[in-house]
């Protein structure tokens, strides 16, 4: 997290400190070992301030998409591009 620019203490502040996380133990256990099984990883859905200026963090364990998915994915991507690139100029 950068420090806020316009602050008295963002040239004292480290942006690479750790930072407490409000969980409950049981909560850090089951997310630190999913993200250490292989395909899950834990991303940052949005980051907000609260009433009192404390940064909230709503996070969420993601699993990635198998080879056969992506292959999939891309093949119908391009389709769709093919299709638009075709009838660009034929529908008015």
């Amino acid at each position: 997290i950068s420090p806020y620019p316009h602050s008295r203490e963002a040239q004292k502040l480290d942006p690479t400190r750790t930072r407490k996380l409000l969980l409950k133990k049981r909560e850090i256990k089951r997310l630190a070992g999913k993200v250490q099984e292989k395909g899950y990883t834990l991303i940052p859905l949005k980051v907000y301030f609260n009433e009192r200026g404390l940064a909230k963090v709503e996070l969420a364990l993601a699993k990635g998409k198998k080879i056969y998915d992506r292959r999939e994915t891309i093949k119908r991507r391009d389709l769709e591009r093919e299709l638009r690139r075709r009838y660009k100029g034929k529908i008015k």
